[in-house]
């Protein structure tokens, strides 16, 4: 199986200082969707692993999780895409889970639950918390330039080198894509998978 491991505020959708509460404030970034299509379309599985402290804070309640990932995946199903599942955390900092990023938790259930070895399983995020939970676990680790990371410039980026010296720097969530899909092609030749094979929906939960 090839698997991808995305982190959500940030990464996928606009993130916001007072929390992304509802799916009308759930707004995809610029191309995000698309990219997320195009790597179902080149054969890999997209999972969500994200902090959603907010239910832990009394700040939206799982109707509105829910609500959100509906619409998420809805919109990508138009483009014949989709988000395998969805796994949050949905404790608050002070209650100090293993399942908060950086902790590695949510991706280490991830790999038990997909049974695919993580050193094989790209991680993308916009914070270097999203990259020290998989790196824990060996992953391959991708850093995108939206949500938190937007408008770092070299020093601060080469400051985030010094935690995850493997990290692989990408504008956005279209950049990874293309990326590893012609990554893939090298190494693999091209997939033969087909756009009808994505649509369905299925959603993960809280450690």
């Amino acid at each position: 199986m090839k698997l991808v491991i995305l982190d959500r505020d940030g990464t996928i959708n606009e993130d916001r200082d007072d929390y992304v509460k509802s799916a009308d404030e759930w707004v995809p970034i610029a191309g995000s969707l698309e990219a997320i299509a195009r790597l179902n379309h080149a054969g890999w599985h997209t999972v969500v692993a994200t902090n959603q402290s907010g239910l832990g804070r009394g700040l939206f309640d799982m109707a509105a999780l829910n609500a959100m990932h509906v619409k998420m995946n809805k919109l990508l199903a138009h483009l014949g895409g989709r988000i395998d599942a969805v796994f949050f955390c949905p404790h608050a900092p002070a209650d100090a889970c293993d399942c908060r990023k950086p902790a590695p938790g949510l991706i280490q259930l991830i790999g038990e639950r997909y049974g695919v070895h993580l050193e094989n399983v790209p991680v993308v995020g916009d914070s270097l918390r999203d990259l020290q939970a998989g790196q824990l676990l060996g992953c391959p680790m991708h850093l995108v330039c939206t949500g938190k990371s937007e408008g770092l410039d070299e020093l601060q980026l080469e400051k985030m080198r010094a935690f995850v010296p493997n990290m692989h720097v990408h504008a956005d969530l279209a950049g990874f894509a293309e990326a590893l899909v012609r990554s893939d092609r090298v190494q693999h030749g091209p997939s033969d998978q087909n756009d009808t094979l994505y649509g369905h929906t299925q959603f993960g939960g809280p450690l």
